[in-house]
């Protein structure tokens, strides 16, 4: 797990970003910078360098290796603060908060603006990145691809799908994305996953995410991802989140994606809420959304 590196952000002078951004920058051309290459990487003179250095060692910000030569690489706790550094200087954020979750692929804070929001750092290859890498049609056509440019392009990714979406399906509102990480809307309700709904709501909930993916399919695009876990319930209505994975309409697994997603979706209110769900067909319903013709589940009860 990353640690919360928000209450650094005060301990750190100008020139220390100045060095995380050149290591940074020295990343992109090889996992370890050489320390010869930091003052043209972060315009800070040789000496400046040792102090900033010594400075985000002692914080766990960067690592130092000295097989062959002596290089520095980012940790996730560095490329965390030059994010919220450079959203706390977009006025995106005023004050951080707490935890909203914690998963294998994002960390999750409220934060504050003019109200309060959330704040997704995406970790995307953190614990396993060979199989994220692999994954991720966004990285697959890459042959050295970082963890860094991994979390970056997940985050671009799901922004831009955000972006698409919105307001026309039920998503998080996006504000702003810096790097690997997004500000967005806090969503209100809880996780399906620990919802627990009355034998007269559960038809309704799943005709409304069903339909919040016939919206989606129509705009041009497929979750891919769709699970008990990304989706929030409240009286409001539903919220479907992380989109990192999304695909457009006209990939060329786009129709096995939706037939997954549905099936995900259906399987999970069909084990929990085993009397109430109409025994559809999960082709049937893949068709319908597919047409944008989907008007209930029980409309497609053979």
């Amino acid at each position: 797990m990353v640690r919360n590196v928000a209450g650094l952000l005060p301990e750190l002078e100008t020139e220390d970003f100045y060095l995380l951004s050149g290591v940074e920058q020295g990343m992109r051309f090889s996992e370890w910078v050489q320390r010869e290459k930091l003052p043209n990487f972060s315009g800070l003179t040789p000496e400046e360098i040792d102090y900033r250095l010594e400075r985000c060692l002692k914080r766990g910000l960067i690592e130092k290796k000295t097989i062959q030569y002596e290089g520095y690489t980012l940790k996730f706790e560095g490329y965390d603060l030059l994010a919220l550094n450079a959203l706390v200087e977009q006025d995106a954020i005023a004050e951080f908060g707490s935890p909203l979750g914690v998963g294998k692929e994002s960390d999750v804070y409220e934060v504050k603006s003019y109200k309060p929001l959330a704040l997704k750092y995406h970790r995307e290859g953190y614990t396993n990145f060979r199989e994220v890498n692999k994954e991720r049609d966004y990285t697959s056509d890459k042959q050295h691809v970082s963890w860094m440019y991994t979390a970056r392009k997940a985050a671009e990714r799901e922004y831009e799908t955000l972006e698409e979406l919105y307001p026309d399906v039920a998503v998080p509102r996006p504000i702003e994305q810096n790097r690997h990480a997004i500000v967005m809307d806090k969503m209100p309700g809880v996780e399906l996953s620990r919802a627990k709904l009355a034998d007269e709501q559960v038809v309704g909930v799943l005709d409304l995410l069903l339909g919040e993916l016939t919206h989606a399919y129509e705009i041009g695009f497929v979750h891919a991802d769709m699970s008990e876990y990304n989706i929030f319930v409240s009286e409001e209505g539903v919220t479907i989140f992380d989109w990192p994975q999304a695909v457009p309409t006209d990939h060329e697994n786009a129709d096995e994606f939706l037939r997954r997603d549905i099936s995900n979706l259906i399987g999970y209110f069909r084990r929990k809420y085993p009397r109430t769900v109409p025994d559809c067909e999960i082709e049937d319903v893949t068709s319908a959304i597919s047409e944008n013709s989907f008007e209930s589940v029980k409309r497609l009860v053979q």
